[in-house]
């Protein structure tokens, strides 16, 4: 059995994670952390008091980096979910990860069918020269662009080294009218709204044509096969991972 601890326990996704592994035939739930009544409030004091092979993390944006830090510094492995990291800290945890020879596993996105839609969007990234992205959220997503956004981006970005081509000079006359310049100048667009969840739009244009490629979450339970895949991933294989897409 793999011994599981939930960080984040309490929250809207942690609380399909602790449904989710409890439900699991190879897992055990052995703690719960969550600064408002957590089993534990710490994962240090998870650590201090239970056996933990895997640790998932779906907390803020604020506090997911040091939480990795400390279960990759105490060879705790780790899947983590909340988004909000940046390129430098990325590349200090994929460090730490091979340091400590402790695995890491991070996904913006756990649902599968996002999945798909960023790889489909690399693969339509070949054969356009001009895109953008749309992604809506509920309003209390604190960080954006969503990670699922960038880590689209980036992936297109691999196939294409330019997406504005044949665009005239711009000038923005509401200052981030045209949304954030991403990677290969990819413009990114996010709304955070009331009723949505999550979603997320690639839009593909050409002389003549424009290419849609949409994915929609309309709960939670989507992304659960994801986590338990990651969890499976990291307590077989190990290693630093960024993007379910690399395991699937």
């Amino acid at each position: 059995m793999i011994k599981v601890a939930v960080c984040g326990a309490n929250g809207k996704m942690g609380k399909e994670v602790v449904n989710a592994v409890t439900n699991s035939s190879d897992m055990e739930l052995v703690a719960k952390i969550d600064l408002f009544e957590g089993e534990f409030s710490t994962i240090a004091d998870a650590h201090k008091a239970k056996a933990i092979d895997v640790l998932i993390d779906f907390t803020q944006p604020d506090s997911i980096y040091e939480n990795a830090k400390y279960c990759l510094n105490n060879k705790i492995n780790i899947v983590i979910g909340t988004t909000g990291l940046k390129d430098e800290q990325l590349n200090e945890l994929k460090s730490l990860s091979n340091d400590n020879d402790t695995a890491c596993f991070i996904a913006p996105n756990f649902s599968t069918g996002a999945v798909l839609m960023m790889m489909f969007s690399k693969m339509a990234a070949k054969y356009f020269n001009n895109a953008e992205i749309i992604e809506l959220h509920h309003n209390q997503k604190k960080d954006a662009p969503s990670g699922t956004a960038i880590k689209t981006a980036q992936m297109m970005a691999e196939s294409n080294s330019d997406f504005t081509v044949g665009n005239c000079p711009e000038k923005e006359t509401i200052e981030g009218a045209r949304g954030g310049n991403s990677y290969n100048n990819i413009h990114i667009h996010s709304v955070r709204m009331p009723g949505f969840m999550a979603s997320q739009e690639v839009i593909f244009g050409s002389s003549g044509q424009t290419l849609k490629i949409r994915h929609d979450s309309t709960n939670r339970e989507c992304y659960m096969d994801g986590v338990l895949l990651a969890v499976r991933y990291v307590y077989d294989k190990g290693g630093f991972v960024y993007g379910l897409d690399n395991i699937l």
